[in-house]
């Protein structure tokens, strides 16, 4: 059973749903989740997923945007099933998916779950409806460095060697007038739910309309795969061998990731969140981005982007 205060928090979310009525809350089981309460729960009617949002999320997470976001994705096959979302709070009830694992680093090495991975992606941005919002990358990479800069915060190591390449990255991309798709802007392999025949995409907080290139960087990045991995996921996405062009986006949206996440780990030490060491946590994914641009073959991959 439930620590007594998580205990009450769940009964009093299980009486908010219908499609709950009934349930046991001392048989629910509590799953995975860094931010947020997650519960699978049983009724007559099948077996459920409740997401109860953590504390203080709505601060920083539209809920409204979200939820068109979750219902799209469901449409299209993408995300599981929602059958409940109250967009006051983000409380939400998906339908369990039978027989799938949670992706992981480690599980992603079988290429055949790598093509999945590139298969639900192309679906989502090819078949699901427009979100609400879009994600801007750059923008979000300024107010990170605003945040910094007022609180007189240090950059991650090697910022100032890295400025160069990052300024021609941002210049690369800005050449770019692809129209922007349904994207999940946040595809850490937990999110990646997969039966062996179909993979299925949860948790879309911070989808957003994007280049659909930013979610193949991403994933690439977040599951650590290597050259065979990479050609397995972009051939899978694309059904034939990509161009130089998404190539280099994927390349420069995996550096740009990394970038990203380092500033916002920069924050989260400025702030002393005690979750973990996020000096390290930052500098270790500067570094790796750092050494990323500073390959050979970097700035031709830019140089390909838009052509």
């Amino acid at each position: 059973m439930p620590q007594p205060d998580i205990f009450n928090l769940l009964s009093t979310s299980i009486l908010r749903v219908p499609e709950l009525r009934g349930a046991d809350p001392a048989a629910a089981v509590r799953l995975a989740g860094l931010t947020n309460l997650n519960f699978r729960v049983t009724v007559a009617s099948g077996t459920f997923v409740l997401r109860i949002p953590g504390a203080g999320t709505s601060e920083y997470i539209d809920r409204r945007a979200e939820e068109v976001a979750a219902r799209s994705t469901a449409a299209a096959g993408v995300n599981a099933e929602v059958v409940f979302f109250d967009a006051s709070d983000g409380l939400m009830v998906t339908r369990f998916v039978e027989g799938a694992v949670t992706m992981s680093p480690t599980a992603f090495r079988d290429l055949g779950a790598v093509a999945r991975a590139g298969e639900v992606l192309r679906r989502l941005h090819r078949e699901a409806a427009p979100f609400a919002i879009d994600f801007k990358l750059f923008p979000v990479i300024d107010d990170y460095k605003a945040m910094l800069n007022r609180r007189n915060a240090p950059m991650p190591c090697g910022w100032d060697d890295a400025r160069e390449a990052i300024d021609a990255t941002r210049a690369a991309l800005a050449r770019l007038r692809v129209p922007l798709v349904p994207s999940h802007c946040d595809p850490l392999c937990e999110n990646f739910l997969d039966t062996g025949t179909r993979m299925y995409l949860i948790d879309f907080e911070y989808g957003g309309n994007n280049d659909p290139m930013w979610d193949l960087g991403d994933l690439s990045v977040e599951g650590d795969f290597d050259a065979a991995q990479d050609r397995a996921l972009l051939r899978a996405y694309f059904g034939a061998d990509p161009t130089p062009d998404a190539v280099g986006r994927v390349v420069a949206y995996k550096a740009m990731c990394d970038v990203l996440w380092a500033l916002w780990g920069m924050v989260q030490h400025v702030d002393e969140n005690p979750v973990e060491d996020f000096l390290a946590y930052a500098n270790n994914r500067f570094a790796r981005c750092h050494a990323l641009m500073g390959g050979a073959s970097y700035h031709d991959h830019l140089s390909a982007i838009g052509v």
